[in-house]
């Protein structure tokens, strides 16, 4: 994703599987404070990555933009201090 910047995935409602519109991004487990490192996650030819932490499985769908997930609400949006 050059010239870009990485979109974050979080998983509060532990879904057990969310589709996302990149192939490359971070996993973030839930929100702070219940959150694991946040870990970069690259599905290269698949289709398909699953968290080594949270054991979230992300499935990439070109029908959805960056930043859109399916269920609705699953981008990490970093709250400033």
């Amino acid at each position: 994703m050059a010239g870009g910047s990485i979109p974050h995935f979080q998983n509060d409602a532990g879904h057990p599987a969310i589709d996302i519109g990149v192939k490359e991004f971070m996993c973030t487990g839930a929100n702070p404070p219940f959150d694991h490192p946040h870990v970069f996650l690259d599905m290269g030819d698949d289709n398909e990555k699953v968290c080594p932490y949270c054991s979230t499985l992300y499935r990439y769908s070109p029908k959805l933009r960056a930043t859109e997930t399916s269920p609705a609400g699953c981008l990490y949006i970093d709250q400033a201090a």
